[in-house]
């Protein structure tokens, strides 16, 4: 099979997975419809894609596969065995995500783009594809600057990709872990309750818990929470000044990062949260 149909077929699977996980162990009541929410997420993950298609056509693995035929790479005159150039790689690119989620919201330019995936009123598997197109084009220009300059083999490169996929979809997955489960798993990996205080509007919890996969990151750079100040169910997901209908929608979202920001309000309670619906449903 292709790459694009290995990455297709996993991603469908994975994702069929978590949304079962999602309807039959939800950790929060959401406060958005998902036919409004997931129909803008999808649309702007078919976005993502078209423009990644168009900008950078041969993706890390096409730069791994032609840095190979070159020798180019740090592992490559080093002379790295396969196995070790692989494994290397692997925890090299983890860390490069890490770093570039982490300067995402340190440097400004990069916020107002990246801010678009915070506005998310609510948190689920569909949060973590809900990137801008230009966040992507740059995160896939950072990565392959790194597969480049260190040499990392095309197939692990190919492993990478696929895990930090299923494991953004399963770290934003609005699903209940058992609480032992979750205390020894985030030892190795970032898990939903580890990553949804990311998502909080408290501006200390939200520049904490950068993981997206390994979850030693956090621990090392003193960046970890362990849980929000207002508890899983009762802490408000967004952003302070967006916390109106307006992330649901594709063309406000897309819009955001040219948009004049908003002024930022007080941290609003779970209940003042919740009160802003759209057609008053409740998902």
């Amino acid at each position: 099979m292709s790459e694009a149909t290995v990455r297709l077929l996993l991603f469908l699977g994975i994702f069929a997975a978590m949304a079962l996980f999602e309807l039959v162990l939800p950790r929060r009541e959401l406060i958005f419809s998902r036919a409004r929410r997931w129909t803008t997420n999808l649309a702007i993950v078919a976005a993502d894609t078209a423009v990644l298609r168009i900008v950078f056509p041969m993706a890390a693995v096409g730069v791994a596969l032609w840095a190979e035929a070159g020798g180019y790479g740090l592992f490559a005159l080093a002379g790295l065995p396969f196995w070790l150039a692989a494994m290397l790689g692997f925890v090299l690119l983890d860390f490069g995500v890490w770093l570039e989620h982490w300067a995402s919201h340190k440097i400004p330019l990069l916020w107002r783009i990246h801010k678009m995936h915070h506005a998310d009123r609510d948190i689920d598997l569909t949060t973590a594809l809900r990137f801008h197109p230009l966040e992507i084009v740059l995160s896939m220009l950072w990565k392959a600057a790194i597969v480049l300059a260190f040499g990392i083999p095309a197939g692990a490169v190919l492993v990478f990709e696929v895990v930090l996929n299923g494991a953004a979809m399963f770290n934003h997955a609005n699903f209940r872990l058992p609480l032992a489960l979750d205390r020894w798993l985030r030892l190795l990996v970032v898990t939903p309750d580890m990553h949804r205080v990311h998502h909080s509007v408290i501006r200390a919890e939200t520049d904490s818990n950068y993981g997206f996969n390994l979850a030693v990151w956090d621990r090392i750079f003193a960046t970890y929470t362990d849980q929000p100040r207002d508890g899983h169910e009762g802490m408000v997901i967004g952003l302070t000044e967006y916390q109106h209908e307006g992330p649901t929608g594709i063309l406000w979202s897309l819009a955001l990062p040219f948009r004049r920001p908003e002024a930022a309000t007080e941290v609003p309670s779970p209940e003042a949260a919740a009160s802003v619906k759209t057609d008053g449903e409740i998902a």
